[in-house]
């Protein structure tokens, strides 16, 4: 092997070979976007925002009570046993496990303001987290929201479940 410092016009054409064999190798590069959520890991393809936008619409418009959860969140737990204790049906939809869960926290915290979970929806409107959910049960302020939803909602078909679309 040759000594570069010695030789300048190899080591210019030494660096000219590599400056060329990294801007082909950029332009033939195309990004995979790989999405890593707690223990769970996704390479499919994303939703868009306003893909986000009408998932969260569409669960929230269906289902008296949503939550917008992650599994291993203690504050997510508190709001789900909320609704256990009294009896509630919710939907659960689990962002570290859901493909778009990273997308659809950030619709979620443009469309209330907040990025924490739990996301609560009693009624199609957002009544905020786990701390919230729980201090409007203790004031008596969350069966009401319920049962006025039951009221409109009746035999939709709303159960507890995790769904993960």
């Amino acid at each position: 092997m040759t000594d570069l410092n010695c030789q300048p016009n190899s080591l210019l054409s030494v660096l000219s070979v590599f400056a060329f064999l990294v801007s082909s190798t950029c332009l033939l590069y195309k990004p995979v976007i790989i999405t890593r959520m707690g223990n769970f890991t996704s390479s499919a393809p994303a939703l868009s925002s306003p893909a986000c936008t009408q998932f969260v619409q569409d669960v929230v418009s269906k289902n008296c009570v949503v939550i917008f959860s992650k599994t291993t969140c203690p504050y997510c737990n508190m709001a789900k046993n909320v609704f256990k204790e009294i009896g509630a049906s919710y939907k659960v939809i689990e962002l570290d496990e859901h493909n778009d869960g990273r997308r659809l926290q950030e619709t979620l915290a443009q469309m209330t303001g907040a990025r924490t979970v739990p996301r609560v929806f009693v009624n199609g409107q957002c009544i905020g987290g786990g701390s919230d959910t729980k201090q409007l049960h203790q004031q008596g302020k969350l069966l009401p929201l319920i049962e006025e939803c039951r009221q409109c909602c009746e035999g939709s078909g709303n159960t507890q479940s995790q769904q993960n679309l």
